[in-house]
């Protein structure tokens, strides 16, 4: 392949797009109205208007992506993450178009895309699963019936579901009905799809995620864990690698699990297998996600691995270079997501014009970003604005680069997750690694978040006075009475 297409926009198609000129390859950059002056535009060698600013009008249309490939005679697609990634449909569209599609065959994304199917396929595997039941339900008798076998508290999960959608923790069999229902109803309005099923529920469970890479000639390897546990909305916020609770056994076996799972689905490229982890360190399948994660900075730091060199070389049928021997972990690596949201109101997005935009540089410290000084925040998509990734030798120098970058950081014109990630990372919880998925419920609030900013401007203003009260004698004016100047004046 000596031309691609990103099919996406922002930071990721950014992130693509540096690997590839490293590489060599020319880009095809596809941007809605929105985006017309976003740095990927300018970035790629080409770049084609899809349409309007929703993104069901520009970057879910698949018809225009596959055309926008073959007007600009680009090789293969790259879909990033979001949109079309995890589409089987447009997976296979695109082979069928004869292009190459930068990511899995559509088999596995269909059989991964639904949590039950996927369950279904690792099985045979023996790998451990959370109690529960393995198959759609839609009848409140069956669910009371399998919630008392199980016992309480249960999860109501949708099947097509993602990003909390879906969701439902349900403590007693008389809250189950009306949260039966409200998850039906959200997984027919996200996913068009009301399929639900039962679990039982981990109580203070890690949530831990194992990078998988396959190639086309049957290797299969991990590329260890990150931690994903911090978390607003089931959403992740706070990312790191590796994990500080996992022991050497425990990360291997995992990461044997994560493998079995890849090839259940005859997996090829980079993907993600997720696991909970409970409070005895016993481990359940989750889910696998067939695209590049958003958080995959941290992985590429303790490994030295470009993931996205990597799924390229794949796409192109090449070996994997390496084995799973060669592999090993080198320092930690954290990363904050940017997200234009107000943390003391609920995380709602703030959209509104990036008046200043400066991010931190300097050694460990990584910035993946979309944007520019002076640019809006569309109201149309993720609004997320930047990466910050720190690596350190060891998780504490990680940490402490993350709470300075942050410091360096300078957003005016919406509101930041900034504070709520130094919050996080300065937080006694975060630091002892003692911490769970209940992070935000068990130690966040606007008001602690508040009292915690206060805390930060009285210690520089103390610090201030006493830098000034140090220095008094430097600092004191001249008797402008008996001055020189003032006698040559007169």
């Amino acid at each position: 392949m000596k031309k691609i297409l990103i099919a996406n926009r922002g930071e990721i198609a950014l992130r693509v797009m540096r690997t590839a000129k490293k590489m060599g390859i020319k880009t095809v950059a596809v941007y809605s109205e929105a985006d017309r002056h976003s740095p990927h535009v300018r970035f790629a060698d080409e770049a084609i208007l899809l349409g309007p600013a929703p993104s069901n009008q520009s970057y879910l249309v698949m018809e225009k992506i596959i055309a926008a490939t073959k007007e600009t005679g680009a090789e293969g697609i790259h879909p990033g993450y979001g949109f079309l990634s995890e589409n089987a449909v447009f997976a296979k569209m695109v082979e069928d178009a004869g292009i190459r599609f930068i990511g899995p065959r559509p088999h596995a994304i269909r059989v991964m895309g639904s949590k039950l199917a996927a369950k279904e396929a690792v099985r045979d595997y023996k790998i451990p699963m959370v109690p529960g039941i393995e198959e759609a339900i839609t009848d409140v008798a069956l669910a009371k019936k399998i919630a008392q076998e199980i016992g309480f508290p249960i999860l109501i999960k949708a099947s097509a579901g993602g990003g909390g959608k879906g969701m439902r923790v349900v403590e007693n069999l008389e809250e189950l009905p009306q949260q039966m229902e409200r998850a039906i109803s959200e997984a027919v309005s996200a996913f068009g799809d009301g399929s639900v099923f039962i679990e039982k529920y981990v109580t203070s469970p890690r949530h831990i995620e194992i990078q998988v890479l396959a190639d086309t000639h049957g290797n299969v390897l991990h590329l260890f864990e990150r931690e994903c546990s911090v978390q607003r909305r089931h959403q992740k916020v706070v990312e790191e690698a590796p994990s500080v609770v996992l022991t050497p056994a425990i990360r291997e076996a995992m990461g044997e699990a994560a493998v079995k799972v890849a090839k259940a689905c005859d997996y090829v490229g980079a993907g993600t297998v997720e696991f909970l982890l409970d409070a005895q360190k016993n481990f359940y399948f989750l889910e696998m996600n067939t695209r590049l994660q958003v958080e995959h900075p941290v992985t590429e730091l303790i490994t030295g691995i470009d993931l996205v060199e990597q799924q390229i070389k794949i796409a192109r049928g090449e070996k994997l270079a390496f084995k799973q021997e060669d592999l090993s972990i080198t320092g930690h690596a954290l990363e904050l997501r940017v997200y234009a949201e107000d943390p003391l109101n609920n995380f709602l997005p703030s959209v509104g014009n990036l008046e200043v935009y400066q991010h931190p540089v300097g050694e460990g410290i990584r910035v993946d970003d979309g944007f520019k000084q002076g640019m809006d925040i569309p109201i149309y998509y993720d609004p997320m604005i930047s990466k910050l990734i720190t690596y350190g030798q060891t998780r504490e120098a990680a940490i402490q680069r993350m709470v300075e970058a942050i410091n360096e950081y300078k957003i005016e014109g919406v509101a930041t997750t900034l504070a709520f990630g130094k919050f996080v990372c300065e937080h006694e919880a975060f630091v002892s690694g003692n911490f769970d998925t209940h992070f935000v419920k068990n130690y966040y609030s606007p008001e602690k978040l508040e009292a915690y900013r206060s805390e930060e401007i009285e210690l520089a203003a103390a610090l201030g006075l006493k830098l000034y009260l140090d220095n008094k004698e430097q600092l004191q004016a001249p008797d402008t009475t008996t001055s020189n100047w003032r006698k040559a004046r007169i």
